[in-house]
């Protein structure tokens, strides 16, 4: 049954302080089971047991804490490579469920997780070049998973889902923007068929880090140089499987503004995956293209050069879908236009409230007949602990993360090669392109492997 709310958007705040501002407490849009009048403490064996991995920033203030408030959830294992963050974690825990965590619940090695038979579940909040080797380690050991979005490559969206249908688990990637009101509110609009036939859609994504202006030249760049590696920070783990390389703050740690991983392609795809796989999940989510997606691409990019960053700050990249309607995607914004032949929606900047060509549109309510977009205004986390009990699918299931993460890698594909490409999303290659199919996976370093 979908779940609705009458909470009030983000109010026009950038996505991360949005979200940082809601771990704090201080934006009441999701909120935690027991502020809902939920028991209070469930009986153990009504209670989830859950392993973190990762426990940085993101996975720190969004995923543990966020979790951590809800009664029926057992945090039974904690993971980082880097001790300082362990160590914050374990703190926070043991303050906010009163109680004293064994030795054996900290570690820096995932795999100790994963083999954990009283473990049910993990949350995976790591950089993204880890996020599909650790999942399918935990699907194939019998666990249920909430994962940090995109895949890494196109490969790696197939063998997840595989994965995730073949051994029955329940998958759960973590999109917060399924859980705000006003985008499911356009999705739904723009689903029922309110602007009439869709011909262009329009998204814009920051381009440099955390900018939404487009520079004129190269943002400021890092060196590629050799540091110490802190006695805090177990760096072989935390490179696994992408190349080896020199130890520098600047590539493992993600500050805002000084960079970090998620700016070099070995580990990330920049601005153009993180925010386009938040903006495109709704363009998917709208327009019913889950499972599929375009059918060409083109487009240009300038990326980071002579240093350590290497992915594209600045882009334009045009897609044509077999339903008929086109998108193109900008770097210069966190906004989202859909048009139609009878009108068009628009949320101009992350959270803003939707704009219209007529305000009727504003006014409707979807109808008992009309398609009912599947949410759940309390977030993903309380989604997918619901999705463990039930086993149904949550609101982002594996399909749409496979999805959407594909239709950016086939734009970075695009940029990266100079020249328009023809796509099968069904079989997903590139017909008749050698060159191009030979990015849709990549090397592992040893013994790393999908």
């Amino acid at each position: 049954m979908e779940e609705r709310d009458t909470s009030s958007t983000t109010g026009g705040l950038g996505r991360r302080t949005f979200l940082r501002n809601l771990a704090l407490g201080s934006v009441p849009l999701i909120l935690p089971s027991a502020v809902l009048g939920r028991e209070v403490r469930p009986a153990p064996s009504n209670r989830i047991a859950m392993g973190f991995i990762g426990i940085g920033d993101h996975g720190f203030q969004m995923n543990l804490k966020r979790l951590v408030s809800e009664p029926d959830m057992e945090p039974v294992m904690l993971c980082d490579v880097d001790s300082e963050y362990l160590q914050r974690a374990v703190e926070y825990v043991e303050s906010a469920r009163n109680v004293k965590l064994e030795k054996r619940a900290i570690t820096k090695d995932w795999r100790e997780v994963i083999a954990r038979p009283d473990i049910d579940a993990v949350m995976i909040s790591t950089p993204d070049h880890w996020h599909v080797p650790i999942a399918l380690a935990a699907i194939r050991a019998g666990k249920d998973v909430i994962c940090e979005k995109p895949t890494l490559t196109i490969e790696e969206g197939r063998v997840l889902c595989e994965a995730v249908r073949g051994h029955g688990r329940v998958f759960q990637a973590a999109m917060e923007d399924r859980a705000l009101p006003v985008y499911h509110r356009i999705a739904e609009l723009v689903h029922n068929g309110h602007i009439g036939k869709l011909r262009h859609i329009r998204m814009t994504l920051p381009g440099e880090p955390w900018s939404e202006t487009p520079p004129k030249s190269q943002p400021p760049q890092f060196p590629v140089k050799a540091e110490s590696i802190p006695p805090t920070l177990d760096y072989e783990m935390w490179l696994g499987p992408a190349p080896e390389a020199p130890y520098q703050p600047e590539r493992v740690h993600y500050r805002n503004p000084a960079g970090g991983w998620r700016y070099i392609s070995d580990y990330s795809g920049g601005m153009f995956t993180d925010w386009g796989v938040h903006m495109g999940d709704t363009v998917q989510w709208a327009t019913g293209t889950e499972s599929t997606g375009p059918v060409a691409v083109s487009g240009k990019g300038h990326f980071f050069t002579d240093g350590l960053f290497d992915t594209a700050y600045q882009f334009q990249v045009r897609y044509r879908y077999a339903e008929g309607f086109e998108m193109v995607v900008e770097s210069g914004g966190t906004g989202l236009r859909f048009e139609g032949t009878d009108g068009w929606l628009e949320v101009p900047r992350f959270g803003r409230s939707i704009q219209a060509s007529k305000p009727s549109l504003l006014r409707h309510a979807t109808k008992p007949n009309e398609t009912h977009l599947y949410t759940d205004y309390r977030g993903e986390h309380r989604n997918f602990l619901d999705c463990v009990k039930s086993r149904r699918d949550p609101y982002f299931s594996v399909e749409a993360l496979r999805g959407v993460s594909n239709v950016m890698h086939i734009g970075t594909i695009a940029m990266q090669l100079g020249r328009p490409l023809k796509w099968d999303p069904g079989r997903e290659i590139f017909p008749h392109d050698a060159e191009a199919n030979t990015r849709i996976s990549r090397e592992m370093r040893a013994p790393w492997t999908l």
